[in-house]
């Protein structure tokens, strides 16, 4: 079950291998994304200590009056990962001058994950193209459906 997606994922970026990883949220964080609130339109996901952490996400107070007063709601969170991933991806993200990128976050066995993405960034003549194709296919179906 999908909680919270980056729509503009696919428009920006050509996606090139996915992976699920786990996050590492607090207790108000969980109760809060349950109940679909959050982004993660202009996130992304850096290497830093050995670990991937996703930067940037917005995941707002569960109850306003309850949250503490140091709460973050953009703090960076850890993502769960063994050693053999991190590593892999670091030398495909290094190498190749690609970029990590959220793509959903989403519940499997009661327990949150997050969807990322192994990116390449589109340029605007590809982004162009894609949009000329989408209104000829569009078209040919709607002249295909009436007759």
């Amino acid at each position: 079950m999908s909680i919270l997606e980056n729509k503009y994922i696919y428009q920006n970026y050509e996606i090139l291998e996915t992976l699920s990883a786990g996050i590492i949220l607090t207790g108000a964080e969980v109760k809060s994304l349950r109940n679909h609130r959050g982004t993660i339109n202009d996130t992304f996901v850096v290497f830093q200590d050995g670990t991937l952490q996703l930067v940037k996400a917005y995941i707002p107070p569960y109850q306003i009056k309850n949250t503490p007063a140091s709460y973050n709601p953009y703090r960076t969170r850890i993502l769960l990962l063994n050693k053999k991933e991190i590593h892999t991806w670091y030398r495909k993200k290094s190498e190749s001058g690609l970029t990590i990128v959220p793509i959903k976050v989403y519940i499997e066995n009661r327990k949150i994950k997050i969807l990322i993405g192994l990116a390449r960034g589109k340029n605007k003549h590809d982004k162009r193209e894609i949009l000329k194709k989408r209104d000829t296919d569009r078209e040919i179906n709607r002249l295909m459906k009436n007759t």
